[in-house]
């Protein structure tokens, strides 16, 4: 399992999750630590103002007490994911498929090999194509709002390769 942060400018943290590792709460909340290291050591400025804004979805390991308790003492802003809308979460509508699209057709013999080119997938994705994923969630987030939640047809995502 594939654990990924990104922002406008591209992958800001991933991780692979050992094999036979339970991502529950306190598995992810050892990852929040790791992500805050990582931007206080790439974005000091971000870090340091906390200006930087975490959004996950509403998955049981992501809204635990321990993890709530940790996002309050860190005051990290998140904003809030709204249950079972998948079109909404940039790592479902964007990242995952960007990289199945990259790897499609290949065939790995071993977990490094998935490992090694899953990488090398996530950093062959153009930093212009995060910036549309964040346009076009940005659109969508406005639309979800106009229709008051309700579904609508059409090119909901907007992005644009």
């Amino acid at each position: 399992m594939l654990l990924t942060f990104f922002r406008i400018r591209g992958i800001a943290h991933y991780e692979f999750v050992p094999t036979g590792q339970t991502v529950n709460q306190v598995y992810y909340l050892e990852v929040l630590e790791r992500l805050c290291e990582k931007v206080r050591w790439k974005q000091p400025k971000l870090f340091a103002n906390n200006s930087w804004i975490l959004h996950h979805d509403s998955a049981r390991a992501h809204t635990g007490l321990y993890v709530m308790e940790f996002l309050a003492t860190k005051q990290i802003t998140v904003l809030e994911h709204p249950a079972y809308l998948p079109d909404l979460a940039p790592i479902d509508f964007f990242l995952f498929p960007k990289v199945k699209e990259i790897l499609k057709g290949r065939h790995f013999d071993a977990i490094d090999d998935i490992r090694s080119n899953t990488t090398a997938a996530l950093k062959a994705i153009p930093q212009n194509q995060f910036q549309n994923c964040f346009e076009g969630w940005t659109k969508c987030w406005h639309r979800c709002i106009a229709s008051q939640g309700e579904y609508f047809e059409g090119d909901h995502i907007g992005i644009q390769q």
